[in-house]
């Protein structure tokens, strides 16, 4: 092994270092471990027993087959951006950090797909391919430094998933590492829905609880022809609500709407990219629409008279590339503004019916004025993927448990107007009692049984997903799959 001796009397993590060879590709002392004991929910951390770094699938492979026999914990983690707790080390896991395996394998222009190892960056493949006049879709906020494999893990979406969808729309292929060290391919030769069960599928947002991706075949697109996009204020958050229905009404379909409210719009303009939002608006609504010259302006005209019908203060369509890119590097930034204006924050993913947003917010309202935090909306509006942002100080005491308390809250009310508790952000730790807001105690235990055939032991990502009261049914359920 290169690099220095190995400073500790646990085999175990001598044992890791010598499949990786290379010391350096191990971290195991504490002042190394505190930088991986949470991802971006922060509110919970614990230390993972080592961290290692494997250069590809053989070493991967070869980890996960240690772990396995000698029955330790383990858990794949990519840049760490995920909101959800999904890759915290809640039983002093073994983690493998996917980051040095970040190549681009290939790109079939002819075949429209390219395939990437996990810890390749989104937005590296869109920069890669563009020169060619392609990109690639799913576009998170964190895209300029999140993975792909952890884009696959949460099934991540973005703005531009209301007309292009999540990245399970764009997965093609995938090599993974089961539980038991095994690497399987799943995906025909880039045809992801061949007969059979659809595993792409069921891999995709499973939060690394039943395999580690070691290489994805991804879908990339061409360039659409031409793009436009506008900027609307209101001066009432319903307003802009129901302008946002009207539009999807009127038959179009944008390629991005996103709203902020008058909180979310403070901190994006006292962040990185200010753009000059009116400091008393009351929502701002950001939509692109793109596809071939021809009909952009159409729609452009069509876009412009919906928000007019619904007391639009101001509106305006971006003038040139520089304009725009301003437009949306000020929402981009929306999340971590909010360390603009705020000590803290969490953030919420729930997802509703897109008629349900004037409803859903007034509940929001009245859950910040309940709980007296703060919370800004910033959201995928099109889709009703709502991100409603909960600002708080941990430093004052029961702040964050008030902070909790108004993001399950938050929630509830997605749930009860027939919406979901995560669009892309996962379940992880962070959801997993609210699981009940969706799920019976039934459904929970079909889903743990498909857990058990891929991950009997347990061992791999344990403690995530699942409501913790539901593990009688749990050990029940993986009992019956094991005798099966």
């Amino acid at each position: 092994m290169k690099g220095k001796q190995i400073q500790s009397k646990d085999k175990h993590i001598h044992q890791l270092a010598a499949i990786v060879a290379n010391t350096r590709s191990i971290l195991y002392k504490k002042e190394d471990l505190l930088a991986y004991d949470c991802d971006g929910f922060t509110i919970h951390k614990h230390l993972p027993k080592a961290v290692v770094f494997p250069k590809n699938t053989k070493e991967v492979a070869e980890l996960v087959r240690y772990c396995c026999q000698n029955e330790l914990p383990f858990l794949a983690r990519g840049a760490g951006t995920g909101l959800s707790g999904g890759a915290i080390p809640l039983n002093g896991e073994v983690i493998i950090s996917l980051v040095k395996m970040k190549n681009l394998i290939s790109v079939d222009l002819e075949n429209r797909r390219a395939v990437v190892e996990p810890g390749f960056v989104n937005l590296k493949l869109t920069n890669s391919i563009s020169d060619k006049g392609y990109y690639y879709a799913p576009d998170p906020s964190s895209q300029s430094c999140c993975t792909i494999g952890g884009n696959v893990a949460e099934n991540a979406g973005g703005a531009h998933c209301l007309k292009y969808g999540v990245t399970t729309n764009h997965i093609l292929g995938l090599e993974v590492v089961v539980p038991t060290g095994e690497i399987i391919e799943i995906g025909d030769n880039g045809i992801p829905d061949a007969p059979g069960y659809d595993l792409l599928g069921l891999i995709t947002g499973s939060e690394g609880t039943l395999g580690i991706v070691t290489k994805i075949t991804v879908r990339i697109l061409k360039n659409p022809e031409a793009k436009q996009t506008v900027l609307a204020y209101f001066d009432d958050v319903t307003d802009g609500s129901q302008a946002v229905s009207a539009i999807i009404s009127a038959g179009i379909i944008p390629a991005a709407l996103e709203m902020m409210d008058k909180t979310a719009i403070e901190g994006v303009e006292a962040a990185a990219f200010p753009v000059g939002h009116p400091k008393n608006i009351a929502a701002v609504l950001l939509i692109e629409v793109d596809g071939i010259s021809a009909g952009i302006e159409e729609q452009i005209n069509q876009i412009l008279s919906v928000c007019r019908q619904f007391n639009v203060r101001d509106v305006k369509v971006a003038q040139d590339e520089q304009e725009r890119s301003r437009w949306w590097a000020n929402r981009k930034t929306g999340f971590g503004a909010m360390g603009a204006i705020s000590p803290d924050y969490l953030v919420q993913d729930g997802v509703i019916p897109r008629s349900k947003l004037p409803e859903v917010l007034e509940r929001i309202n009245q859950i910040s004025e309940h709980s007296g935090l703060r919370i800004a909306n910033i959201f995928h509006a099109g889709d009703g993927n709502l991100h409603p942002l909960i600002l708080f100080d941990a430093k004052i005491p029961g702040e964050t448990e008030k902070a909790l308390e108004a993001g399950s809250a938050c929630l509830k009310a997605c749930a009860e107007v027939g919406g979901t508790i995560t669009g892309e952000h996962g379940v992880g730790i962070e959801k997993r009692e609210e699981m009940r807001f969706v799920f019976n105690e039934e459904e929970i235990a079909a889903q743990t049984t498909i857990r058990s055939v891929f991950n009997p032991v347990n061992l791999l990502n344990a403690g995530k997903l699942f409501p913790s009261p539901g593990k009688c049914v749990e050990i029940k359920m993986e009992k019956k799959a094991a005798i099966l």
